[in-house]
Formats: C-alpha cells, structure tokens, sequence
C-alpha cells in the first residue's frame, strides 16, 4: 500500500492516477476528498496533516508515504515530526516528501527534510523548482483581455511540469535504489514569463500582450493570497534567481529516461483553461 498525500492537488492527482495504473494498492489523502477525485479501486481518507492522528488510520498497512504539505502546515499547528512519528508507528519504511528547490539553494528553511532525514525512515527528496501550472494564474486576465501581467519579464527559469514531478514520485515510490537520494527536478530549459506569454499566444492562435509589473505591483498581488514572507522570497527567486535555480537539473531524465516536458507542451495540453 502507498500513501499519498496531497492527492487532490497539481503533483497529487496525476501521482495517484499513475500508480493506480501500474497497479499498486492506493490511498489518497487530502483535507477535502470525494469518489470524484480518485480512479475506481482507489481508496480514499479525509484528513489534515496538522492533525497528525488523522492520518494514522490511512497508514495502516502502507509500506510506503509520498508526504506534501500545504502551504499553511507549520501555521496551522502542524509537525512533520508528529507525521513521522505516526508513520512509524504504523510500520511505514519509505517516504517519499516533496520540498523544494529551495531548500537546497539556501531560500528556503529545511525543516521538512531534516524531520525526514531524521525520521528513522528510508527517504528521499524531491526538490522542484517553479511548476509550469503556476501560469494558470495568468488564464482570467487572458481570457478576459488576452493580457498576461507579471514581474520580471526577460528573467528566465526552468520550471517543471507537475506531471513530471508526478511521475518521478511514482518511481521513487515503487522502485528500488532512491534510498537517500535528493533530486533536483527541473523542465527541459529555461523559459521567462515573456516567452511563457507568447506559447500561451500560440496555443491560442491568438494575440496576448505582456504587461510588465514592478515588484511593488506584483508584491501587492501576491499577498492577496500568501503571507508577506514567502511573497519576498518568491519575487527574490523570480527577480534575482542563483546560478543554480536556473541550471537545468538531469534528474528527470535520469530516472525516467526521457527529457521533462517543456512549457510549450503543458500549455498545449492545458489550453482550455486560458480560452
């Protein structure tokens, strides 16, 4: 049995989808699940990880734990260490957490993958950096006025499409030999929100003109929906990225054995939503 959770999201989704396919025995968690949200055979549990003991029931029987946390974990109250704990506790072996590229460019605290590497577990980390859908901010403004705004327009990053981020966590998960492994996931190449504007264009076969925002402008949109903080650190990493953040990782294709999807191809496959 592998645990999921996150299953509803953008990496969660496609990552129960992909196992369900190949086989294993599944549970999707997720604060908000219905039979809608699973393939048929998938079994489902209803639980915030906040709640450590929430989760202990889903962990019956699972050899294996593919951890994401929401953006408000550590505020509303939660403790991975407690998740780890529980996971033990139930005889989990292997765990699979999704942090971030950020952690290991020193932008991000490294909480999560010190409870994990701590853990008493066999683990692995995935480091993503920025995710392809992140653009999907971008599809009212374009359907509404065929307009994209965003800060930062020529800098340019090699973000990754979350069904790849998928798919490596399927690997991970089911095969051997990613014990302590900590890959860093990237798209194929490095590609600006000017560009990502113009494939967007493309796609639709129509015009879309880019709106260049200031970092005030863009800090301001941002904190609508993130904390203060983080909004800093993401316009840091958008504005001024490190060397490393935009250096194309050969972790994909290393475990999967093919390149990563590129931008192009994810808006291709998602172009409805900005119709």
């Amino acid at each position: 049995m592998i645990v999921v959770t996150g299953a509803t999201g953008n990496v969660g989704r496609p990552l129960v989808a992909a196992l369900a396919a190949a086989g294993e025995q599944v549970t999707a968690v997720s604060r908000r699940i219905d039979g809608s949200d699973v393939p048929a055979g998938v079994r489902r549990h209803q639980a915030d990880l906040a709640d450590a003991r929430g989760i202990e029931r889903a962990l019956d029987g699972a050899e294996a734990l593919f951890l994401l946390t929401a953006g408000d974990f550590a505020a509303s109250g939660g403790d991975l260490g407690d998740v780890l704990k529980v996971a033990r506790a139930a005889g989990t072996r292997r765990v699979v957490l999704l942090s971030s590229q950020g952690v290991g460019t020193g932008r991000h605290p490294a909480d999560h993958e010190d409870a994990v590497v701590g853990s008493g577990l066999e683990w692995t980390l995935l480091r993503p950096g920025g995710f392809h859908s992140n653009t999907l901010h971008w599809a009212g403004m374009v359907r509404a006025d065929r307009t994209v705004t965003a800060p930062f327009g020529d800098v340019a990053l090699p973000t990754i499409d979350p069904l790849d981020i998928a798919e490596v966590a399927a690997a991970t998960l089911r095969t051997g030999g990613h014990a302590g492994g900590i890959y860093t996931l990237t798209g194929p190449a490095p590609v600006s929100p000017r560009q990502q504007a113009a494939a967007i264009a493309e796609a639709l076969g129509e015009p879309v003109r880019f709106a260049e925002q200031t970092r005030a402008e863009a800090k301001a949109q941002l904190t609508t929906f993130m904390p203060e903080s983080v909004a800093e650190h993401t316009l840091d990493i958008l504005g001024a990225p490190t060397p490393a953040e935009q250096e194309v990782s050969p972790d994909v294709q290393r475990i999967l054995g093919r390149s990563p999807r590129s931008y192009v191809e994810w808006v291709t496959r998602n172009i409805a939503a900005f119709r």
